[in-house]
């Protein structure tokens, strides 16, 4: 049972990196200050969405409509979280 539990810890730790990538690359986007004409950006850009589209969706389904402000990486942040510091230790 400790192998799938430092496992799944791995893929928590990695999600949230790639999150915390894909949060700082759109706030650099939104500022202008990448480009998503530059073809490294744009693919890893494209990249990050296909691989969190399927976390956000059904988090933008539930919560209500913000429109400018998108709030599913938050809800996915506080849920990686608390699955990596809270449930994941209270199963060793």
């Amino acid at each position: 049972m400790a192998p799938f539990i430092q496992t799944f810890g791995l893929i928590l730790n990695v999600a949230f990196t790639l999150l915390l990538v894909h949060v700082i690359m759109s706030w650099l986007i939104n500022f202008q200050v990448l480009n998503l004409g530059q073809p490294l950006v744009a693919q890893l850009w494209q990249g990050l969405n296909r691989l969190f589209e399927p976390l956000f969706r059904p988090v933008r389904n539930i919560l209500p409509n913000t429109h400018p402000l998108d709030l599913a990486p938050l809800v996915v942040f506080i849920i990686i979280i608390a699955l990596r510091d809270y449930f994941l230790p209270a199963l060793y």
